[in-house]
């Protein structure tokens, strides 16, 4: 989240909206992007897990969702996906996001 964070202009330079997704609860996800992250976007609760899930990246032995960024574009297609360590860094995102400035 911190690099999504710092690079923040490109995506909206694209006129892209970034948001996180947590299986955290809303009161821990608020504490986190108010006083740890300092997030200029929204951190979303998927508490019941039904959004990790239907993507396909909830890990149900742990409860928890795979770290993913995906970009949808608007039409509500997913044009770019990464998972794992790789969805820490921003840059496929950013140039998927790239991509689909209209």
């Amino acid at each position: 989240m911190t690099a999504y964070q710092a690079g923040i202009a490109k995506f909206q330079e694209s006129g892209a909206a970034v948001f996180g997704v947590s299986t955290d609860n809303a009161p821990t996800l608020k504490h986190w992007s108010e006083v740890e992250l300092k997030t200029d976007f929204a951190l979303l609760s998927d508490f019941m897990r039904k959004t990790s899930e239907a993507y396909g990246v909830l890990m149900p032995d742990r409860g928890i969702a795979n770290r993913a960024t995906f970009v949808i574009d608007r039409d509500g297609k997913i044009q770019h996906i990464e998972e794992g360590s790789a969805a820490i860094d921003p840059t496929g995102a950013g140039a998927a996001c790239s991509r689909l400035k209209h």
